[in-house]
């Protein structure tokens, strides 16, 4: 069996996501393995689901590095390097990051958000804009991160969530919250088998055997210390 990828994750809160992700990370052939969780709160349930499952936990608030958030994101990026993490996994996490974070993990940052990105992006208000907008449908979004426009990175994965009539906040976030628990998982196993490939703003997902899906077969790199590579051989318009 392959070596798992270690793989950390920043969150904020409930710590929802990171439950299914330590889910699925139970399974034997899944190819990651949570190794460490930041957390930009004090006492947040998400801490206590890592300590439970033995999963070394941090919080780091940016009071304990002087009220400067670059100081925070540089202090968080050594303990994730110094845990030996290759992904980085944004489950829930509500800050947005440093460019000097996001530029330590190239292509290696995951974040998922509670739309169809690029709808209702760079806010965490996504559900609220939804309903106010009278959209039918929304979701979530697996994408990488990357410095610049907030929310603005390459598209991994996609999940449709149908906007009921009778939907209220709290009811549309639930069900956006379960198809989240979905993706975010399936995201994670695709990065760390080597799946994805990116062809500028557009990331492929090669099948088991290295071909891309709607496009050219092409070998995935193993070593994957830098992202996700970049797509090989001719790649397919339609």
């Amino acid at each position: 069996m392959r070596a798992r990828k270690p793989v950390g994750v920043l969150v904020s809160g409930a710590g929802t996501n990171l439950e299914a992700l330590l889910h699925a990370c139970e399974t034997d052939s899944f190819p990651a393995e949570v190794v460490l969780v930041l957390s930009n709160r004090n006492l947040v349930p998400a801490l206590e689901i890592a300590s439970a499952r033995k999963v070394p936990a941090l919080a780091m608030p940016t009071t304990d590095f002087g009220g400067v958030k670059e100081n925070r994101d540089r202090a968080m990026v050594e303990q994730l390097r110094n845990a030996g993490v290759e992904l980085v996994v944004c489950a829930g996490y509500d800050r947005i990051l440093s460019d000097e974070f996001l530029s330590a993990f190239p292509d290696a940052i995951l974040n998922v958000h509670p739309s169809l990105l690029p709808a209702f992006a760079g806010g965490m208000d996504a559900v609220e804009q939804a309903l106010a907008l009278g959209v039918k449908i929304t979701g979530c979004t697996v994408q990488l991160l990357e410095p610049g426009e907030t929310d603005g990175g390459p598209i991994v994965l996609q999940l449709a969530v149908p906007v009921e009539p009778d939907d209220d906040v709290e009811s549309l976030r639930l069900r956006i919250h379960e198809a989240e628990w979905q993706l975010l998982p399936r995201a994670v196993e695709l990065w760390c088998a080597g799946r994805l490939r990116r062809d500028g703003r557009v990331v492929r997902i090669a099948d088991e055997t290295g071909g891309a899906a709607g496009g050219s077969p092409g070998a995935i790199s193993e070593e994957r210390r830098g992202g996700v590579p970049a797509a090989t051989g001719p790649v397919s318009q339609s």
